[in-house]
């Protein structure tokens, strides 16, 4: 179980990908070096990515400050929390009953750092409001996981598109399988493609 710790392990990643797939050679070549793009793990880590589904990053981190000044982006805070409270800094309905809902969990965070891929992604998706796409970005940004990825992502499935000239978006279960043939830096791969979306929105005047 390789875990991505380093700017290092990723640029090692990266060397492996551009080695063996000329197109994320061209990639890298447009993009420069990949970030690392760790995050804490535990609560405050699952519940930003909660935050971020299906909204912008902007958005995203606009209702983490909201929560954070209003002291809700705390385990304790957040358990004993009702729904106006939540409701009032900006959660949706649903994402205050996610957050309550891992809140109250228990999950033993510390223990996921030492489980293989499969055992993390089958803890997380048990949760209330963490589906695929939530534990996979878990798998690859709080816990560094080198050959996790994220076949459900909007960004990934439209750089894979433009970087592999694909006729169409891919679906997950396509990009998915595509993916198979990065591993095992599939993190990084991942890392590659969300800088390359960048350029594909540069270049459509996207924002």
């Amino acid at each position: 179980m390789r875990v991505i710790e380093t700017d290092l392990d990723v640029a090692e990643g990266a060397a492996w990908l551009g080695q063996r797939e000329p197109k994320f050679a061209e990639a890298l070549a447009r993009v420069g070096p990949l970030p690392l793009r760790r995050r804490p793990d535990g609560f405050a880590g699952l519940m930003d990515i909660i935050l971020g589904q299906q909204v912008s990053t902007a958005s995203a981190l606009a209702l983490r400050k909201r929560l954070q000044a209003a002291g809700l982006f705390d385990q304790a805070a957040v358990r004993v929390a009702d729904d106006a409270a939540l409701r009032a800094v900006g959660l949706s309905k649903p994402k205050a009953r996610y957050a309550r809902h891992l809140a109250q969990a228990e999950l033993d965070f510390d223990a996921l750092r030492a489980m293989p891929d499969d055992a993390v992604f089958e803890q997380l998706t048990a949760l209330t409001g963490v589906g695929p796409w939530t534990a996979q970005i878990y798998l690859m940004f709080c816990l560094g996981r080198a050959d996790a990825f994220a076949p459900g992502d909007l960004a990934l499935q439209v750089a894979a598109q433009a970087l592999f000239d694909l006729p169409e978006r891919p679906t997950p279960t396509q990009l998915d399988k595509m993916a198979e043939a990065w591993s095992p830096w599939r993190s990084v791969a991942a890392r590659a493609l969300f800088a390359y979306y960048r350029l594909v929105k540069a270049r459509e005047g996207l924002t």
